[in-house]
């Protein structure tokens, strides 16, 4: 792209955020409200997000740096579950939340089965909990208004496989690559053309320009003892302890304590010199 060659492609990745309310999930807000891109932490590359939330709905959202997993895990051919917790200012019962299991249709558009349940009655407030496969647009605030209910508040606590859990409000948490194959299956990554083979990228411009690690130096050296055998022993800062650990490996000087174990005991085994 203008004579400069993009760079390689990175791993998939997956990252889970408790998303606050009062946030955009947008990159830029034409109104210049807050997004939610505005408000991740430093040190992430550049993700976009599986879905969305409204302004007001708070809780997981799942973001990636991975197009075509994007679009794959918001498809409602994928299937995978979406749960809420509601609160809403008004009345209800079980039985008409039950209805909601063969779809319902408000304003002209049709909703997909809903397993909704009725947690408890909160004042003049109720709770309930939401379970959804499509994810069409403002679906369970829409839902609830046809029951004549004001939802409050919304929370989204898991999305398929992935749960909300102590995850505290506008932090991230990757998930592992080894976790990330095993709930996605082969069949959704095929689709998704996940690439769990490829190194992490750092890029400057993301912000996530880390210099290389360095390795660590060992903390051991070999050296040759009385009878000309490779041995190793352990380096330190002084050299005084050095004398006193190259003595040791040459059978001079006094035995080591042996050290006792988690419980108390003695450790009597020999030690390896």
């Amino acid at each position: 792209v203008d004579g400069k060659p993009l760079p390689p492609r990175e791993r998939t990745r997956l990252f889970m955020y408790h998303k606050p309310r009062g946030l955009m999930t947008t990159h830029a807000d034409p109104e210049g409200r807050p997004t939610v891109f505005d408000n991740l932490p430093e040190g992430l590359p550049r993700l976009i997000s599986i879905g969305r939330l409204d302004f007001n709905t708070e809780g997981l959202l799942l973001l990636t740096n991975d197009g075509g997993l994007a679009r794959t895990l918001e498809h409602p051919d994928t299937g995978w579950l979406r749960r809420y917790r509601v609160r809403a200012h008004g009345e209800v019962t079980q039985g008409q939340l039950d209805q909601l299991r063969g779809g319902v249709e408000v304003d002209g558009v049709k909703y997909g089965p809903i397993d909704a349940t009725l947690e408890r009655d909160q004042s003049a407030n109720v709770w309930v909990v939401f379970a959804i496969r499509e994810g069409k647009n403002r679906e369970v605030r829409n839902v609830m208004a046809h029951l004549g209910l004001e939802v409050n508040r919304l929370i989204r606590i898991s999305y398929g496989p992935f749960q909300l859990g102590e995850l505290e409000e506008g932090k991230v948490e990757e998930v592992k690559t080894r976790v990330l194959r095993e709930q996605l299956g082969e069949k959704i990554a095929k689709i998704a053309g996940a690439d769990f083979t490829r190194p992490e990228q750092r890029d400057a411009a993301d912000g996530n320009d880390a210099p290389a690690r360095k390795p660590k130096p060992s903390k051991r050296e070999t050296i040759n003892d009385r009878k000309g055998r490779r041995v190793l022993v352990q380096r330190t800062g002084s050299e005084e302890a050095r004398a006193r650990n190259e003595d040791e490996a040459n059978g001079y000087g006094p035995p080591r304590r042996p050290k006792r174990g988690y419980h108390g005991k003695r450790d009597l085994k020999p030690r390896d010199e």
